[in-house]
């Protein structure tokens, strides 16, 4: 496989900027959220970048932040009186709000309608333009330039996706993080010790609206090319999927699962018309033998156990 095909690139592109989705929905089940308004905190992130990026010419990655912030304003907004909900009660209203989005983006004039915005500034041109003020350019690394933009926009991805998972990392191990882990555990007992349950709760919200926002100018700036379908319902179904099969106890399950479901359509080309048939089958497979995911809190630790039981019996033996 020619590692450097733009193709290639591409889909590891997407792999990684999924990754960066999945943290944002494990960050809202991190205390027991079961939310379904990813695909709108995404499209809002979206399409305030876009126009901001396109029809104002703001700067192309200050667009995409306050893309997230606008997702995060909303998120607290809808956030007062959602978060009161409980379980399907709280994933039929925000799955509400995410079709609400859609429609309203799909009924205004600076959004185009259902056509969506077309020719947006693509992150590889705009850094490749840095690279080329830098003196770097693609005929002086024996590639063509197209190999560049996409080299460039994966070295970014993987930068910032690296960013993202070490700073969640820090987070899971912070007083916040607990306070989040005690909430998922038994909001009840959380509350009797002292927790601000409705703080917290918000909080997480907030924060995987503003990531999921992010992804959302990411992913408009990446393809340059978005409409208000791009967000609907599978795309709802398709970031929770994410946390359902890898599972959402460590936030290496959702990150596996946007490894599997993004990886997944790509070794099955060939078998196109039967993708959706292996993912029904994966899903039903995984909810009926690991309900709780296919990476779960115990798996490093039977994994870690496992391998020092060889290791002693391989001692034993030696002796």
């Amino acid at each position: 496989m020619d590692i450097l095909n733009p193709y290639n690139l591409q889909v590891f592109t997407f792999i990684l900027l999924n990754s960066i989705l999945a943290i944002s929905i494990y960050i809202t089940l991190s205390t027991g959220q079961l939310s379904l308004g990813h695909a709108g905190f995404m499209s809002i992130g979206a399409f305030t970048a876009s126009i901001l990026s396109k029809q104002a010419d703001m700067p192309l990655f200050i667009a995409i932040l306050i893309g997230g912030l606008a997702a995060g304003i909303v998120a607290l907004l809808i956030g007062a009186p959602t978060l009161k909900l409980h379980g399907l009660y709280l994933a039929i209203a925000t799955l509400g709000f995410g079709e609400v989005i859609r429609v309203i983006l799909l009924n205004m004039k600076i959004t185009n309608g259902a056509l969506g915005l077309t020719g947006l500034q693509s992150i590889g041109n705009y850094l490749y333009d840095f690279e080329k003020a830098m003196g770097l350019k693609a005929q002086s690394l024996g590639i063509s330039v197209i190999q560049m933009k996409s080299l460039t926009t994966f070295v970014f991805m993987v930068l910032l996706f690296a960013v993202v998972l070490f700073l969640t990392l820090r987070l899971n191990r912070s007083r916040l993080g607990r306070a989040f882990e005690a909430i998922k555990a038994d909001e009840t007992a959380a509350r009797a010790m002292g927790l601000q349950v409705a703080y917290y709760k918000m909080l997480a919200f907030i924060i995987g609206s503003v990531l999921a926002g992010i992804c959302g100018g990411l992913y408009a700036h990446i393809t340059t090319t978005i409409t208000p379908d791009d967000f609907n319902y599978h795309k709802v179904v398709e970031i929770l999927s994410y946390a359902v099969i890898g599972g959402s106890e460590v936030v290496w399950g959702p990150l596996f699962g946007a490894l599997v479901l993004t990886a997944l359509p790509e070794v099955l080309r060939g078998l196109a018309e039967y993708k959706m048939l292996m993912y029904g089958l994966i899903m039903v497979g995984v909810m009926a033998f690991r309900p709780h995911g296919l990476i779960g809190a115990d798996t490093f630790q039977k994994l870690f156990r496992r391998r020092k039981g060889k290791s002693g019996n391989e001692a034993k033996e030696g002796m």
